[in-house]
């Protein structure tokens, strides 16, 4: 199944594919402002190897391939519409880099998936639209939105559409693209972020080096992640955005000593 897409020129004069120019606007500002991404970015080299967990249509890996050349980039996303876009965007702009159509869990089968069309990086295996909405009001209202244009914008921004979708481990991915190190894993997965970490096998741990990933912190999830990746090695810092404040999403980075 695949939906409408429409071509977007981006800010750097590159066009890209996209389920909506306004979605993909706000992607790519989160990708180039400062924050999780860029600082990610800026510690990338030549030769590195990312792993990017819930790549939507491409936007973040493409900004990792355009700021270091010559990264091994794998790109993973679950939803088809999307998938097609980030297949064409990896094509057009990056045709080294892999793009696989999986959402990433703790075990390799299959999963039911929601897909906001509307809202495609909303998507995920635990959506829950009363908090979508909530969370999107609140990142309006700390953008500068005037309240009366709100609850328009988000009236059915997030009605989903039901599907099944096939699921890979980390070590499932690692293992398939004969990866000798992941030298970035980028997890973006809208509340699935504990299963991308159960996913990866005690003999993979010590091949990753950087981990960047939203979080949201529901029923204390953010320090049981935290905890889990002090286990594995890594010095973790966390952070949130001021247009997130209010919300219980963050911004997680861990890297080794």
């Amino acid at each position: 199944m695949t939906g409408q897409t429409s071509a977007y020129e981006l800010p750097n004069g590159r066009t890209i594919t996209c389920v909506s120019p306004a979605e993909a606007k706000v992607l790519w500002a989160e990708a180039v402002e400062a924050g999780l991404y860029k600082s990610a970015a800026d510690v990338l080299r030549p030769g590195d190897t990312v792993l990017d967990i819930g790549a939507n249509v491409g936007i973040v890996s493409l900004m990792f391939g355009w700021k270091a050349p010559d990264l091994r980039i794998v790109s993973v996303e679950p939803a088809p519409t999307t998938f097609s876009c980030l297949e064409a965007n990896l094509r057009s702009h990056l045709p080294g880099a892999v793009a696989v159509r999986s959402a990433v869990a703790d075990r390799a089968g299959e999963a039911a998936f929601t897909y906001y069309p509307r809202s495609t990086g909303n998507s995920g295996l635990f959506a829950d639209q009363q908090a979508d909405d909530e969370n999107t009001r609140v990142f309006l209202r700390n953008t500068g939105i005037p309240e009366e244009y709100i609850g328009e914008i988000v009236k059915d921004l997030h009605r989903g559409i039901d599907m099944s979708v096939p699921t890979l481990t980390v070590s499932d991915l690692i293992r398939a693209h004969d990866l000798p190190e992941v030298s970035l894993l980028k997890i973006d997965v809208e509340r699935a972020e504990h299963l991308v970490l159960a996913g990866v096998e005690d003999e993979h741990w010590p091949l990753i080096g950087h981990i960047v990933a939203e979080v949201h912190d529901e029923a204390g999830r953010l320090r049981t992640l935290a905890d889990l990746l002090e286990r594995h090695g890594f010095t973790v810092a966390v952070n949130q955005q001021p247009k997130l404040a209010g919300t219980d999403l963050y911004e997680l980075a861990a890297t080794r000593p």
